[in-house]
């Protein structure tokens, strides 16, 4: 598998939704990112990361995608 491209060293701070249904790119290609836009389909190595969250509120998703607690930001990027 080829490495993601990373998009920027630093999080993108999202609001997101209780129970909303939401995909993660995993591959840095994505036009939307941090979110999936299905441009990993070019490549066969990617797939997106589906995840929802338990609280409507501002989280920080990783653009390094470098991140041991994806789609969140753990600092991996420092």
């Amino acid at each position: 598998m080829n490495n993601p491209k990373t998009t920027k060293n630093s999080p993108e701070k999202v609001s997101l939704e209780k129970d909303k249904k939401y995909s993660w790119c995993t591959c840095g290609l994505s036009h939307k990112q941090p979110f999936c836009d299905g441009t990993h389909k070019t490549n066969g190595d990617y797939k997106s990361l589906p995840f929802n969250v338990n609280e409507t509120k501002d989280y920080y998703l990783c653009n390094c995608k470098k991140t041991k607690n994806p789609p969140f930001c753990d600092g991996s990027h420092n």
